[in-house]
């Protein structure tokens, strides 16, 4: 995967639904920082867990945004 392609793809799909950072966050149930971290490619590895809930939350599958 290229640098950061996971993060900018959440980042992208986040924004075509039209939530801001800290909105999508709370739908996750994820930490606000863990998901700018992701997003800006500070965490480049997250775990499973946070990866799936994120997915969950844009409606789309874990697969679609890790490949």
């Amino acid at each position: 995967m290229e640098t950061n392609q996971l993060g900018q793809k959440i980042k992208k799909l986040r924004q075509e639904l039209g939530l801001s950072q800290d909105d999508f966050a709370r739908k996750a149930d994820v930490p606000y920082t863990t998901l700018t971290k992701v997003e800006t490619g500070v965490i480049k590895k997250p775990s499973v867990f946070v990866v799936s809930k994120i997915a969950k939350a844009l409606n789309v599958d874990i697969e679609e945004l890790i490949k």
